[in-house]
This record gives structure tokens, C-alpha cells and sequence, in this order.
């Protein structure tokens, strides 16, 4: 299987309130392969955004050994990171802040144009490089802030509910998209709180228990990554049935 990109032993995370600790996360053992797409689903307060802190090296783990990319976690141009909000910079056009970003990851100046042409092509918005931010959607704004994302060629991507300000017309074909950015090499850690979107986008779900989260659910999700019409996946039995599993997980937690 080679080495993981995430590998998470007994990690555990409290917070500090006052003189009190509050646990938001774990015990809890967790792996990620190169290739893989994990969704993470769970109730608001699970530590759904407390363990991609963790992962992305903003955040160290109260106990436990988390290692990624083969070592302790830092924050770096190896794991890229798209957040609910673009966090785009407003000053700046859509190219310009890809071309920042490609600037802050040693892209040679002479490659940069180049670059922000793949990069935008790859996320659909080649011929909106001249606008600013603030002139475009919110769904187009996301798409720039994960081709901002990709601009090192980052060995794993973590994505903190980057849709959940999105109308469901957007969500659904941002979904579409995402879903093609595993390759045999790069990994996916995608938050989210929507069965749907989860059982959609994973070829693996983690449901995490009330806090503080532990893994209740681990499921493969087989479903086929291309040559299946996106509508025609959402209504198969086999959508279905996986989207039941982990809605009951979620369920149970609730109960």
C-alpha cells in the first residue's frame, strides 16, 4: 500500500476554557492513502475542523502521534487548503491571485502565466483571469480559491466545507468537479456536514461521533469515478443504499 499520506494514532485534541480543558476530538486512529478522496462527516461540535487543523499543521494534537506526508504536520506547500470562504484577495484579479500563489510556491516568474491559464482552465474560468474577485460569483470565487489551492501541486488537499455558502444548483456541479481531483498521487480530505455530498464526492466516508469525535463509521464507497453521468449516479440504488448507511450513522448519533 506504500507509505500514507495521513496516518493519525490515538490523537486526541482538547481546548482550553478558562481553568477547564473541553475535549473536541478522539481517541481516535485514522489513515489516508495517496489517492484517496475521505469525506468526513459529522453533528456541528464532532471536530470535523478541528482534525483538518490537525492535519494541515495549524493546530498540534493534545495526545496521541499524528504524521503526514511521513512527519509532523506543517503548515506548507506540499498540503494545499480551501476554507468555507475563498479568502481570495480583493485587490487582486482572478490570474493575479493565482499568479501570487504560484509566486509564493517558487514558480519561475517566466512560467507563471502559463500556469494560471492550466490552473483556471482546470477549474473552468480560462476567460475570467482579467476580473476582479469581487465581480464574479461566489461559486466562481471558490473555483478560484481551489485552483489557488492546487498551484503547488500539492500532495493532499484538505477542503473544510468549501460549498456550504452555495445555492444547491452551485454545490451540486462544484461536487462534480471536485470529484476528479485524486490522482494516483494526491489525496482529498473533504469536510462536510451533507450525506449526499459525502456519499457523491468519497470513495471513503468517516462519520464522527458528538464530541468529542471518534470514528463511528468507516465506509468504502464504491462507486464508479468516471463514465457515469453525475444525475444517473445520484439516482442509483447503489447511491442509495451507501447514502442510507451513513445517514444512519448520523442518525444514531442524534438519537
Amino acid at each position: 500500500m506504500g507509505e500514507p499520506l495521513v496516518e493519525l494514532v490515538g490523537v486526541e485534541h482538547r481546548y482550553r476554557a478558562g481553568r477547564a480543558e473541553v475535549p473536541a476530538l478522539g481517541p481516535l486512529d485514522l489513515r489516508v492513502d495517496p489517492g484517496e478522496f475521505l469525506v468526513v462527516v459529522g453533528p456541528s461540535g464532532s471536530g470535523k475542523s478541528t482534525l483538518l487543523r490537525l492535519v494541515g499543521g495549524f493546530e498540534r494534537p493534545t495526545a496521541g502521534e499524528a504524521r503526514v506526508l511521513g512527519g509532523t504536520p506543517v503548515a506548507g506547500r506540499d498540503v494545499g487548503t480551501v476554507f468555507q470562504q475563498p479568502r481570495l484577495f480583493p485587490w487582486q484579479t482572478v490570474g493575479g491571485n493565482i499568479a501570487t500563489a504560484l509566486r509564493w510556491a517558487g514558480v519561475p516568474r517566466a512560467d507563471r502565466p502559463r500556469r494560471t491559464r492550466e490552473l483556471l482552465d482546470q477549474v473552468g474560468l480560462a476567460d475570467l483571469a482579467p476580473r476582479r474577485t469581487w465581480e464574479v460569483s461566489g461559486g466562481q470565487q471558490q473555483r478560484v480559491a481551489i485552483a489557488r489551492a492546487l498551484a503547488a501541486r500539492p500532495r493532499l488537499l484538505l477542503m473544510d466545507e468549501p460549498f456550504a455558502a452555495l445555492d444547491a444548483l452551485t454545490r451540486e456541479r462544484l461536487q462534480e468537479d471536485v470529484r476528479s481531483l485524486t490522482d494516483g498521487e494526491r489525496g482529498v480530505v473533504f469536510v462536510t456536514h451533507g450525506v449526499d455530498e459525502a456519499v457523491f464526492l468519497a470513495d471513503r466516508v468517516v462519520v464522527l461521533s458528538d464530541r468529542p469525535g471518534r470514528v463511528v463509521l468507516d465506509l468504502p464507497v464504491p462507486l464508479p469515478r468516471s463514465g457515469v453521468p453525475a444525475d444517473e449516479l445520484r439516482g442509483s440504488a447503489e447511491f442509495a443504499a451507501l447514502r442510507g448507511e451513513v445517514a444512519g450513522a448520523v442518525r444514531a448519533i442524534a438519537a
